[in-house]
């Protein structure tokens, strides 16, 4: 599935709920979450890594949707597939590791 799909799924079943939460709520589950992976990347084997990875996702995804934001759109803008610097993919810069 792709970026846009996934907003479009996410917005259908939980639009209504995220927005009646707000933006505000809405990010405190989300940072909420970001903790639940920072948990699952120390301590892998105690957690459920790819299901962490999967709920910060979705509460992002959620939280541009409540926004306004269409991260299909914004991310293909913001990274086109090469880098900004040298215009290369991979990107060969060595001025950034």
């Amino acid at each position: 599935m792709d970026l846009r799909a996934f907003q479009a799924r996410l917005a259908a079943t939980y639009g209504g709920k995220d927005a009646g939460r707000g933006t505000a709520g809405t990010f405190m589950y989300f940072i909420e979450e970001v903790g639940e992976l920072a948990e699952a990347l120390r301590e892998p084997d105690k957690h459920d890594l790819d299901g962490e990875f999967a709920d910060c996702l979705a509460w992002l995804v959620s939280l541009a949707h409540i926004a306004g934001v269409d991260l299909a759109a914004v991310t293909e803008a913001k990274y086109p597939g090469t880098c900004p610097t040298c215009a290369a993919s991979p990107c060969v810069c060595l001025s950034k590791p």
